[in-house]
């Protein structure tokens, strides 16, 4: 009889060995000397890691041109935060490749000797916001989570947890996360014109907008800075072309000729942008090395 009982004792352990297994288990702080960068991730069995990016893309803020207003602002907010001031979670929106992306990692390689992180989390994973929060609450280090091309469709989960972790939660913020954002769209959600006859009039001809308005509105105001970029002149496309050309070793002389076909190159992509001046920089310096 003992032995029966000490076998199902022993498959009942096993059984639950293999329970626990599967269950999600609460995210784990990982060796924060590994890396500055991390990205989140859920595995297939639903457990979120923290992975470290062990080759962050170099960036400096000087190799970003024509985008000074827009650098000062992120990077006055960054070193607030990184010096133990106030700051803002930021939200950054406008124009496709215009250094939205590059500009916050240029902040992380400015910042990192000084104590900035940044965790890149997808907008999938937003509902694990807080589970993010509490493993980073008590570091010594700034952290950024960091959101790339954000936005969202109608019912998204992510939507109401980062709104939460933003403002309106009944936790106090925690001081050493900020949330920066980027995105195409200014407002996060899509618009339509259906939402238009929400809006009503008052009296005096005063307009107020709908519920709908108000609640797609709602996530970028929580957003405390906006940082708007804008499509570059031909000039300024051109200035861009030249600082990565010379970047990558160009020749003088050469950068100058480069110029009518970095037009065409802009014109074929149908985009004057930053990165396009990247792209074209890389394939004009890489066929002058043949």
């Amino acid at each position: 009889m003992n032995e029966k009982f000490e076998r199902l004792v022993t498959r009942a352990e096993q059984l639950m060995a293999r329970i626990e297994s599967v269950l999600p288990q609460p995210l784990g702080a990982p060796d924060w000397s590994a890396a500055v960068a991390w990205r989140y991730r859920k595995r297939s069995s639903g457990h979120g890691v923290l992975e470290p990016v062990r080759q962050v893309a170099p960036m400096r803020l000087e190799d970003l041109k024509e985008i000074d207003a827009q650098k000062e602002k992120v990077q006055r907010n960054t070193a607030q935060f990184v010096q133990g001031r106030t700051a803002n979670n930021m939200l950054l929106t406008g124009a496709r490749g215009t250094g939205k992306s590059s500009l916050i990692r240029a902040c992380l390689h400015a910042y990192a000797p000084q104590g900035l992180r940044l965790i890149e989390v997808d907008k999938a994973d937003l509902t694990d916001l807080p589970d993010i929060v509490e493993v980073v609450g008590g570091r010594p280090e700034k952290f950024i989570v960091y959101c790339d091309d954000l936005s969202f469709e109608e019912g998204e989960g992510g939507y109401k947890a980062l709104k939460s972790i933003l403002d309106g939660t009944v936790a106090a913020s925690t001081p050493n996360v900020l949330v920066y954002a980027t995105s195409n769209r200014r407002h996060l959600l899509p618009e339509q014109m259906k939402d238009n006859l929400s809006y009503t009039t008052s009296a005096d001809g005063e307009i107020h907008p709908g519920e709908v308005v108000e609640e797609k509105i709602s996530l970028s105001e929580r957003f405390g800075l906006w940082v708007s970029f804008y499509p570059f002149s031909q000039e300024e496309y051109l200035a861009i072309v030249a600082q990565w050309l010379a970047a990558l070793g160009v020749a003088e002389s050469a950068i100058a000729a480069a110029r009518p076909e970095a037009l065409v190159w802009a014109l074929e992509r149908g985009s004057r942008s930053g990165r396009v001046a990247y792209q074209f920089a890389r394939d004009f310096a890489g066929r002058l090395d043949a």
